[in-house]
Formats: structure tokens, sequence, C-alpha cells
């Protein structure tokens, strides 16, 4: 299966000219370029569109780029159409009759008299096609409602059907009506294959061996929400699509192209569409920062950061056995209460209603209830025998505890009180049947999937893992173990990194290590795609001459440096490469720790598809004094002792043994602040971050 580099997005349209101003109901293009979209662009008319295309066409050709290009209206019609008209069983000959015969330009075509022709000579003038667009001309052979309408086809594809809220093909006219669009569209396709002659496929009715493939998309079917402000709905929806459609994997997108049907054409992604929509890819622009910003307190970049970001993975059903530790995509419901029938919370004899104080007598009846007994039912005014966890026979609604009776004679002996109900327990009234059990976006724990088991749950849709990749730079650094100049450091941040990426949950992927070397970086950065969903990069990313990190980003068009008000820290350059986020943190491994745990920690974890997490932290005695300057939070490595929490002895970010003593973060206000031993300090202890 071919892997494609971009990926196009067209809105078509079978009417007229629509003028220059960018308006609702013209032709729009989104295009999404090696994980980087663009903005949507305008076509007035048809004629600009094919040009368009045919350029942009020419230019992936040219950059040795794959693209797979969706048109917005259907491919083919109900089987038996093409062969009736045309003699052949080929959609693609029916592009061919109908290029031959449309007649288009900017303000004026003959599609409604085609079809006329076409009602003429396949129906005696009642159908397939319906509804005449012409106000001032009546044409025979096509209606202009569905009076007296007679179709010898189907009304609707097969992917129609399954598609709700699809449109028919025969319909000419009217809202969200797609027979214009196939007339007008279907020769624009057809000269396209011939102009590219060997370079174009047709999904589903060819294998995609070529470098361009055509498919049949509909953006109503994933893309929803509200649209932005000031954009048109049209214009958002090509952009959001081709975004959905850059974001599938590889086998995704192989699995969602393993269809073959001959004749009607299906609507790419149609069947799949939670998939779809699971995993959209992140803006160009999803880092950046108000206009005006130079210094970002750290609860507005963690808030930034919460509102832009969102899943980037994709969506896949495992049994319960294989969920420990991944994040729950969909709200998991109880399928049968917990527990599932009224039951004994004891051992002892089970009777109907209350008793008073006194003696108490009652028959004993014949057998006993236990856990996994189907419930039978006991006479009124007997007991019955009852074990720990078995369901109330009918007929049975107290139990007293086998300690406080004696039996004689076939009866069971007690003294009362005891009230109705006592010793039992309620169907439902740990779980409710159709509740939520375990809500989507969180981590699912051993406690999670014992809940799940008991409601009756054996499989549970989960984010497919986050793949975070880590990349350390730098020429100073050096593998461990291997020889160092004096100038030379061992790479320490990698390791690091490696590990607190496993410790939040996700599949930390080795990216090694690059010099400062800024073509070796790109191909780095490149060869990432398809390995990571994200990458961790440590060293260059400030703006000097060596920071290749930020350097390449802003190539990219998109760079962000957040300068964040945080000690330890600096810049952080937060971008997107071909569609991968990119976090880069400072060199500095104290610095690059407390970054990550502060700011890349709760990332990540959105874009795992978990809810954003907020480490617990508690007020605690300081046993050291500090006194700190107003403007940035300072975040400062600590341990508990005696009830007490201190500090390591020196604050220098080049300290990396304090990472190893310290069992947790001491956290400073942005504000001034004078800490005096015995005053409350909030401590964050490193298990409230997951490590």
């Amino acid at each position: 299966m071919t892997v494609f580099d971009t990926f196009v997005v067209i809105d078509w349209s079978g009417g007229n000219d629509t003028g220059a101003s960018p308006r609702k109901d013209a032709i729009w293009a989104g295009v999404t370029c090696n994980g980087q979209g663009q903005d949507p662009v305008y076509l007035r008319n048809r004629t600009v569109a094919e040009a368009w295309i045919v350029d942009l066409i020419r230019a992936e050709l040219e950059a040795e780029r794959r693209v797979m290009i969706g048109f917005d209206f259907p491919f083919g019609y109900p089987a038996g159409f093409a062969e009736a008209l045309t003699g052949y069983g080929d959609p693609l000959a029916l592009w061919d009759w109908f290029e031959a015969r449309i007649e288009d330009g900017p303000d004026t075509n003959n599609r409604f008299d085609l079809a006329a022709e076409v009602n003429l000579g396949l129906g005696d003038g009642k159908g397939p096609f319906w509804f005449n667009g012409l106000p001032d001309r009546d044409i025979p052979g096509l209606p202009r409602t569905k009076d007296g309408y007679a179709n010898p086809f189907s009304g609707k594809r097969q992917a129609e059907t399954r598609a709700k809220g699809a449109f028919s093909c025969w319909q000419m006219g009217g809202a969200g009506a797609v027979g214009s669009q196939v007339f007008m569209g279907l020769p624009v396709l057809s000269r396209l294959r011939k102009r590219f002659h060997g370079m174009i496929n047709v999904w589903p009715f060819e294998q995609l061996k070529h470098p361009v493939a055509f498919v049949e998309v509909w953006p109503s079917l994933t893309v929803v929400g509200d649209i932005p402000d000031g954009m048109i709905k049209d214009a958002w929806q090509v952009q959001e699509l081709a975004h959905q459609m850059s974001g599938l994997s590889d086998v995704a997108l192989a699995e969602m192209l393993d269809l073959y049907a001959p004749e009607e054409g299906w609507i790419f992604g149609l069947g799949f569409e939670d998939r779809m929509k699971s995993a959209p890819p992140l803006r160009n622009d999803c880092f950046a920062l108000p206009s005006g910003v130079h210094w970002t307190p750290v609860d507005e970049a963690l808030s930034l950061l919460k509102s832009r970001l969102s899943p980037v993975v994709a969506v896949e059903t495992v049994p319960i056995g294989g969920a420990l530790g991944r994040v729950v995509a969909q709200d998991v419901i109880a399928k049968r209460s917990n527990p599932p029938l009224p039951n004994t919370a004891v051992d002892g004899y089970g009777f109907a209603g209350g008793r008073g104080e006194g003696p108490h007598q009652l028959p004993l009846a014949d057998g006993r209830a236990a856990a996994g007994d189907a419930p039978g039912t006991v006479p009124a005014g007997q007991a019955i025998r009852i074990l720990t966890g078995a369901a109330l026979p009918t007929g049975v609604d107290t139990v007293v505890l086998q300690e406080d009776v004696r039996i004689e004679g076939g009866a069971v002996l007690f003294t009362g009180p005891i009230k109705q109900g006592a010793n039992t327990r309620k169907a439902g009234e740990d779980v409710k049947q159709r509740h939520i059990v375990t809500r989507a976006g969180r981590r699912v724990t051993a406690a999670d999937l014992a809940l799940m088991a008991a409601t009756g749950n054996d499989a549970l849709e989960v984010y497919q893992p986050l793949r975070v990749g880590v990349i350390s730079t730098g020429d100073e650094i050096v593998e461990p173990g291997a020889a160092a100049s004096d100038g030379q450091i061992y790479d320490a941040n990698r390791p690091m990194l490696l590990a607190l990426v496993q410790q939040f949950g996700h599949r930390a992927v080795d990216l090694g290590h690059v010099g400062d070397d800024r073509a070796a970086l790109r191909v780095r950065l490149n060869g990432a795609k398809g390995q990571v969903d994200a990458i961790l990069t440590s060293g260059g990313a400030s703006a000097g001459d060596e920071d290749h990190v930020s350097a390449l980003l802003e190539e990219a068009g998109a760079l962000s440096l957040w300068r964040v008000a945080v000690k330890p820290g600096r810049p952080l350059a937060l971008g997107m490469w071909q569609g991968l986020p990119v976090f880069g943190l400072p060199g500095n491994p104290v610095a690059a720790m407390v970054c990550t745990l502060i700011f890349a920690r709760p990332a990540l974890s959105v874009m795992a598809g978990q809810e954003w997490t907020t480490p617990q932290g508690f007020d605690v005695p300081a046993a050291f004094e500090k006194r700190k300057k107003p403007g940035r939070r300072e975040f400062l490595r600590a341990r508990i002792r005696d009830g007490k929490v201190e500090v390591f002895a020196s604050e220098g970010s080049g300290r990396i043994s304090g990472l190893s003593w310290a069992e947790g973060l001491v956290e400073l206000p942005d504000a001034a602040v004078h800490v005096r031993p015995g005053d409350l300090v909030r401590y964050i202890p490193y298990g409230s971050f997951g490590i």
C-alpha cells in the first residue's frame, strides 16, 4: 500500500462562478503536507479549481511526494447505471461518458439538460434524476420535484444507506444535494487521469500503486464540532479532514483502504468514523503564544497547553486482561449491576422480615443457599441456611448471624431484635446496570479492572500507547562509558528522559544523540515520522548559534519560544515538525527534569488521551530558610525527614546529585517570599508526578 506524504481535501461545487471574494458554496481545498497544515484555498469556479489541481499534482510529483486527493462527491452510481448508460459496468467508463457530454463554463453549464436526456433515454422521462434548478425554464424529462418519479435503479448506493444524512446522487439540486456535483466533477477527474496517465489510481476501483490517489470523501462524516469564529464551514471542514487523514497511522490507513468496490464506490472513512475522529493531528499553531507575550507565568503556560492540546493517538479495542495502564477512550458502562442480585453479607440464616425483642424460633427449610447457587424459594415463616455472597432466595430479605443462633429440632432459635434487611446487600448497591464504571481519560488501574470485570465487561476502547521519542543534542555530549575528553560530558539527559517517559505510562523510543549538526538533526527528525507521536529533545532549544532544535522548528514555520517564568529552566522551544509535537527542553539535566515534570508530563498525558494531570501537593513545615525575589515560580529539590521538608544544599542547576537525593519538589510561588523554619510550604512528592 502506498504511504502518502500529502493529503488534499476538495469540497466541490456544481454551481456557477462565486466571485473573487471567498464565500460559502464555492470550491474549497484543504492541504496537509508532511503533517504541516496549510490555510484553506478558495477556488471560485471549476476552471480555476482544475488548473489549481493540475499545478498541485505536478508540484507533488516533482517533489517525489505521494499525494491522496479526496473529492466531496460520489465516484459512482447505484449498481447497474454505468452499464445501462455506457454498455460497460466500469465506473471509469462512466467518467469518460460524462466528460464527452458535459459543457461547462464559469457562468453556465448543461447539467440539467443532460440529466433530462438520460431520463428520456432510460426511464421515459420519469427518472432516475430529478430537480430542475432553472427557475425560468422547464426541461422536458427533468421534473422539478419527485412527483411521478420512477427510478429503475436503487435510490442510494450502499455507502449512502450506511452514512446517515448522505443524499442520493439522483437529486440534482436543493440543500445538501450532490447530483450536480457528480455531473460537474466526474469530467474533471476524467481529464486529470488522462493528463497524468500512469500516475493516478482511483480508490476503491483500482489498487493504489501510483503516486497519486483519488478518493471519495464526505467531510461531514467525521468533521464535527463548533466552527471557529469568522471561518466558512466548507473551508474549515476541508482543513480539518485533511488534518484527520494526515494523522492516521500507516497501519490504520492501510486497513481503511483495504476495500475493493467494482462499481458503486465508497466513502473514505466510512465504518472507521471513531478512528478518524480519535486522533486529529495538532495544529501547526497550537503552541503559538498571544502577540506581545514575553514572559509567561507558569499557571498561564499550563492553561494554554491544556486548552490547545488533544489526543493524537488512535483508538483500539482490547480485552480487559490487556488494559492495565492504558487510557480509556470511551466511557465503560456496567453491563450488569454489582451485585446483580440481593445477597447476604455474612454466613447465617435467612428469612423474611425483621423481628422484635425476645426469643424467636423458625423452622428450617430444606437445603441451603451458597454463592453461585440459583436463588430458590423459602416458604413464609421459615428460615434457610445461607452462606456469604449467596443470592437471597425468594422469601428472604433478612439474615441473622450464625454466631447469634442455635439449632434445635430442625428449627433455628435466636433472640431479637433484628431489623428487616440486616446483613444483606441490595442489588446494584455498588454499581447499577448502565451506569458509568470507568470514565474516558482515565489510565486503567488494577482496581478498575476488578470493577469492569464485576460489571460484565470483557473488553474496552482504549487509546493506543503514546510513542515518545527522545533525542539529546550537542557536540559536548558523549555516550556513557565512551572515551570523553576534558571538555565533554556524559549524556545524562537521554536515559533520564526515556525513564521518565516510561514511568508516565508512555512508550519510550530512543532516537539517539545528534551533535551540533543541523543537517543531521533534520535527518533524525524526519526519520522519526511514523515511529513516534511526540518528541522530547534536550539542548539546542534557545536562540544561540548552536541551538539547532529551535532553528529547525523556526525553519518549519512552527516554533514558539515559551519564556516561562520558572526556575530552574529557560525558554522551552515548542513546535511542530512534520505534524509531530516537539518539546525542546533545556540541556541542563536539573532544568530538563523539572520542565519535563511541570510542563511535558501533563501535555503528553493529554496527547495520550488521558485527562489533564495536576500533581497533588501538601503543606509541610519547612526545615530550611529561603528568601525569594518576585517574578518566577521556583522548584527546589526536596525530601521529608521527621515530618519536615528539607531542600538540597545547593540550588545550582549543575548539581545532578540533587535529583537523586530528592524525593520531590518544593514549589515556591511567583511572588516574593521569605521562608523560615516551621513555615508551611507546598511539597510535591515525586509520586504525585507518577515517578
